[in-house]
């Protein structure tokens, strides 16, 4: 892209956040629609902790996608606090509004979330998992049932597992954005950095290895962070609250934390670009989750 293209008086660029309650395929939009993971997915619902933003640059717009965490309505923690307060911040700060629901399925954690919505910030409804589906004819009475409730810029069905859909999604989402030069240059996909991705991807593995039997309030700390030419460094410790989950994430034999590792490893190097030599450590901190302080040393704004 060039500088003249990023300063003409049409260049559309802004933020979009994507809210919605747990588990409904946010962090996988945002990836699909960047073209890159930069969200880490599980099927365990409150998977996304943080703040994460996705850059799609094209030569007459810039898409800036904030994907976050699902809104907690269990579990009132100060971790849990700390994530709502996450998404009614983004949702002030953004010039538009993804409100993601699963085809066919409108809950009282659905309305929640469309409650928090500002009647400011035009709001698209992206009905995700069309796919799914299997009667087409149903989701049109489905979506006005859901329209009903709010008053929505567009309302757009997709897949993002699928790409059904999705360009036109960015047309919608296109003509709300406000004329503005790009903000990120046009290699950028994140706004994060590498050990921060590290961190996410490695409690990615953790969830899809051990999956339910271990508590959400796992986390991952990057202890180190190294580069040495192309090669990176990384040396993480995995905190759990109790012993037995300790354990449970080690496995038979350390055969678990080594799948962990290894598949880990390789999405870093996937990523990066380049080799990445990855240590992993289990450290029990209990009561982690709960401490305020706490969540700010490992992260947590």
């Amino acid at each position: 892209m060039t500088t003249e293209q990023t300063s003409a008086a049409n260049y559309r660029c802004g933020y979009i956040a994507i809210v919605g309650r747990p588990n409904v395929g946010k962090s996988t939009l945002m990836n699909t629609l960047i073209g890159a993971k930069v969200s880490i997915t599980s099927r365990k619902a409150q998977t996304t902790r943080h703040r994460i933003t996705g850059i799609q640059t094209y030569d007459d717009a810039q898409f800036i996608y904030v994907d976050t965490p699902g809104f907690q309505t269990r579990h009132a923690n100060a971790l849990n606090k700390n994530l709502n307060k996450t998404v009614t911040n983004t949702l002030i700060s953004s010039d538009l509004i993804l409100f993601v629901i699963e085809a066919g399925t409108f809950g009282p954690a659905d309305q929640q979330v469309l409650d928090l919505l500002p009647t400011e910030v035009p709001v698209i409804l992206v009905i995700n998992k069309a796919d799914r589906v299997k009667d087409k004819a149903a989701l049109m009475p489905f979506a006005q049932q859901v329209a009903a409730k709010f008053n929505f810029a567009a309302i757009v069905p997709v897949s993002a597992k699928l790409r059904f859909q999705l360009d036109g999604l960015e047309k919608e989402l296109k003509q709300f954005l406000p004329e503005n030069e790009a903000i990120f240059g046009p290699d950028d996909i994140t706004d994060r950095s590498e050990k921060f991705m590290a961190s996410e991807i490695v409690r990615e593995k953790l969830f899809r290895f051990v999956g339910d039997e271990l508590p959400y309030t796992s986390t991952v700390l990057i202890e180190k962070f190294e580069q040495e030419g192309d090669l990176r460094r990384v040396f993480a410790a995995i905190l759990v609250e109790r012993d037995t989950h300790k354990s449970m994430i080690i496995g038979n034999k350390g055969a678990r934390l080594k799948e962990v590792s290894t598949q880990a490893r390789m999405d870093m190097e996937k990523l990066f670009g380049g080799p990445v030599y990855l240590e992993i450590w289990v450290k029990v901190k209990s009561g982690w989750a709960d401490n305020e302080a706490g969540l700010r040393a490992y992260g947590y704004e």
